[in-house]
């Protein structure tokens, strides 16, 4: 311990000056967007497989001393946190989408040694036992539907709780009960090959801020790398009823060639080929989200077919329409699937 009065520290050389700190060039930033990116792709493609730091460093091209630094600046959650909570909305999804799997399968399939692990992080982080989220996953998607329905319908919550309730037995009686009804849009199973593209990546809540995305982002690095005039993707990483709107992934994609190298932020990816399910889709952005609802709870448990761990993405060919008035456009909704 000191005793005394402390001696004020001396000044050595010149006069100690304030130096500002400079925010990242537009080039700095386009360059970690590109790593990070990268480190993402690279855990949801391994994410059955031990991940460590120093591969995970390499993948980002930065130092192991310097990297789960950044990672946790950049993504708000340390690497441990992330990958735990990544394997379980991964296996969360894979428990509603695939009823035939064995828990155990899917708890090894995302990463886990053992059953029973599994079990306690799943329900720590859920709140449920694996067994009980795949029993109401029909409960959830008639939720998740109801939602929709109101939040594309504005003038009902405009209305005074008895007519809310009445109107609940007329325009919504099809999303009251658990059944699958009867999927309107029409569905055809094709092989579709691997995809090379080009994609910039939108983080945050799913809805008008993904079509803002496109139209102010996405399609002026279109034009200006000269891609227009080919097919279009949109692949979303994350289920917005399991994963946190702040941390659900959007990725805008164009088709490109082998010779193409990416720019700034941009990044390249490779779409899986295989059976797909696709759904003819036209209607605006707010009700997508509803087809994609409906064609899971609706069309999935009829098929005799159940989703794989391909990512779901819509597909704009190159003759969709878009109206800039309504807003609506069509699109192609792609549904990894397999057999029973």
């Amino acid at each position: 311990m000191v005793h005394g009065t402390p001696k004020p520290a001396r000044r050595l050389g010149r006069a100690t000056r304030t130096i500002a700190v400079r925010p990242p060039s537009p080039s700095a930033l386009a360059t970690y967007t590109q790593r990070m990116n990268r480190v993402l792709d690279h855990i949801d493609s391994h994410i059955d497989e031990t991940l460590e730091i120093a591969p995970l460093a390499r993948v980002a091209h930065f130092s192991p001393f310097h990297f789960h630094r950044i990672f946790t600046a950049w993504m708000g959650e340390t690497l441990g946190d992330y990958l735990r909570r990544r394997r379980l909305e991964v296996a969360a999804a894979r428990l509603a989408g695939q009823h035939q799997q064995p828990i155990l399968h899917i708890a090894l399939s995302v990463g886990f040694g053992s059953g029973e692990a599994f079990a306690r992080a799943f329900k720590t982080h859920f709140g449920q036992t694996p067994s009980a989220w795949r029993a109401t996953t029909a409960a959830r998607w008639t939720e998740e539907l109801h939602h929709v329905r109101r939040r594309s319908n504005p003038d009902q919550l405009l209305r005074k709780p008895d007519q809310e309730a009445n109107a609940g037995e007329n325009d919504n009686s099809e999303v009251t009960n658990n059944t699958p009804q009867e999927f309107k849009m029409q569905v055809t199973l094709s092989t579709l090959p691997p995809t090379r593209v080009a994609y910039l990546r939108h983080i945050g809540p799913y809805g008008p801020s993904i079509s803002a995305f496109w139209q102010q982002k996405f399609l002026p690095w279109m034009h200006a790398n000269q891609l227009e005039g080919r097919p279009c993707y949109g692949l979303a990483h994350d289920d917005p009823g399991i994963t946190a709107p702040a941390n659900c992934r959007y990725d805008a994609c164009v088709e490109v060639t082998g010779d193409f190298s990416p720019r700034g932020q941009a990044g390249i990816a490779l779409l899986p080929g295989g059976r797909y399910a696709l759904a003819d889709y036209r209607g605006n952005g707010p009700s997508i989200e509803r087809a994609w609802t409906e064609f899971l709870r609706d069309w999935l448990p009829n098929s005799g077919l159940q989703i794989d761990s391909r990512p779901v993405f819509e597909h704009y060919p190159v003759d969709a329409k878009y109206d800039p008035g309504s807003g609506e456009f069509n699109c192609q909704l792609c549904l990894p699937v397999k057999p029973l």
